[in-house]
């Protein structure tokens, strides 16, 4: 099994929920990003979603926008990316590791290489916000072959017709994206979040994490009793922002991280 696949398991066991942490690999620089990466799991974090920097991340708010920014701006890109998660595994070979982002540095790095050396890195799982299902045969195919997760994002505005169509090929678990906008958006309602989880456990057996707006320990235990997982970026994000030298960047992140995962860890209890 993959380690998405026993992660999500082990958690089913424990009856709780996913802490699914999003960092922008390279932000605010690469030593202090790789602290912050390497530091996440003993803080908490279940599965880590590590952002591929792009000059025109679309889909993100201002925080990741911003984030994308100052990474590129300390000469990040997808090597640099691949070698933080060669780095990270050499300390930790269970927690699953997700590259997010764009198709479009995958697409200049060659896909057949990336695939290839995102496997040897020890990538577990995609999210290629812009690579629609009609596209499978471009990325999402070769790198299910290879044995990384491809997983879809689907939205409010996903209906039942088309629903199929965006799960077709999804693995690994399906990122419901709680409210139409951009990442760092106000939450979505608990009404809203426990008919769209209900409604996606129509179509799929794949556990649901949710993300786009919870910033709170309290949200992320709400959110933790509808669904398999909790998806937090932008908070976290903002800690690096803010921090005035890398030392409380890292704590900031960390100690959110860890204030997050004793909400989502005690929700159902």
């Amino acid at each position: 099994m993959s380690r998405l696949q026993t992660r999500f398991d082990q958690l089913k066991e424990q009856n709780r929920a996913a802490l699914v942490t999003f960092v922008t690999a390279g932000d605010p620089g690469y030593d202090t990003s790789l602290a912050i990466l390497k530091g996440l799991p003993a803080a908490g974090a279940d599965v880590i979603e590590l952002g591929m920097p792009f000059t025109d991340p679309m889909a993100d708010g201002p925080a990741i926008q911003l984030a994308n920014i100052r990474a590129l701006e300390a000469k990040q890109n997808l090597l640099k990316t691949l070698q933080m998660v060669r780095e990270f595994r050499k300390d930790n070979n269970d927690t699953p590791l997700v590259l997010m982002g764009y198709f479009n540095p995958i697409h200049k790095y060659g896909v057949p290489k990336f695939i290839a050396d995102a496997k040897e890195a020890g990538v577990d799982g995609l999210i290629v916000v812009d690579m629609p299902p009609e596209h499978n045969g471009e990325l999402c195919d070769p790198a299910q072959a290879a044995g990384i997760d491809f997983i879809r994002l689907t939205t409010p505005t996903t209906d039942d017709a088309r629903l199929p169509t965006v799960l077709n090929g999804s693995s690994g678990f399906v990122y419901y994206v709680s409210v139409a906008g951009v990442t760092g958006a106000g939450a979505a309602t608990l009404e809203h979040v426990e008919e769209a989880v209900a409604r996606l456990r129509r179509h799929t057996d794949l556990p649901i994490s949710i993300g786009f707006g919870i910033r709170t320990p309290e949200q992320a235990a709400a959110i933790a009793r509808l669904a398999d997982g909790v998806v937090v970026g932008s908070a976290l994000i903002d800690h690096i922002a803010n921090a005035k030298n890398d030392q409380q960047a890292i704590e900031g992140v960390l100690g959110l991280c860890a204030a997050l995962s004793e909400g989502v860890r005690g929700a159902r209890t």
